[in-house]
């Protein structure tokens, strides 16, 4: 894995035009997608040449991201994950259908539950909301792999 590594940092090195990827996964509000969602982001940066922790970030953020929705939005709504490559930075969105924006809250440290926002405020380089005309709302994180 340390070959594939060395051929990407040669590649910025020399300063070649990055391969830029924008992608985007359909699915529906249910128990799984956080999953499903998690694996295809891990596979389409890994392609890319994200490894290591960076992927691992990616992959934690991307989960979060998603169960929030699957728990916030409405039950079986409409989901799309983008992810987007472009040189070091990974950008991953999650549309959803729901009207309320997320906070970013600190329960308390017996709480089983309300921690995802504060990963993602901690583990990315940086994330917001886009709340959209026509109903529902886009959340994203962006991650810097190169630091």
């Amino acid at each position: 894995m340390d070959d594939v590594r060395d051929l990407f940092a040669a590649r910025r090195a020399r300063g070649a035009v990055p391969h830029i990827v924008d992608d985007e996964l359909a699915l529906r509000a249910q128990r799984l997608a956080p999953r499903t969602a998690r694996h295809w982001v891990m596979h389409t940066v890994a392609v890319e040449g994200v490894v290591g922790s960076s992927n691992q970030v990616i992959e934690l953020l991307t989960g979060e991201l998603v169960s929030n929705a699957v728990q916030h939005g409405p039950a079986g709504g409409d989901l799309r994950i983008g992810v987007r490559v472009d040189g070091a930075m990974v950008r991953v969105s999650v549309r959803d259908e729901g009207a309320d924006q997320p906070r970013l809250a600190h329960p308390d440290v017996t709480a089983s539950s309300g921690r995802g926002l504060v990963l993602v405020e901690a583990l990315s380089s940086t994330w917001g909301t886009i709340a959209h005309p026509d109903g529902g709302k886009t959340v994203w994180f962006e991650v810097d792999t190169a630091s």
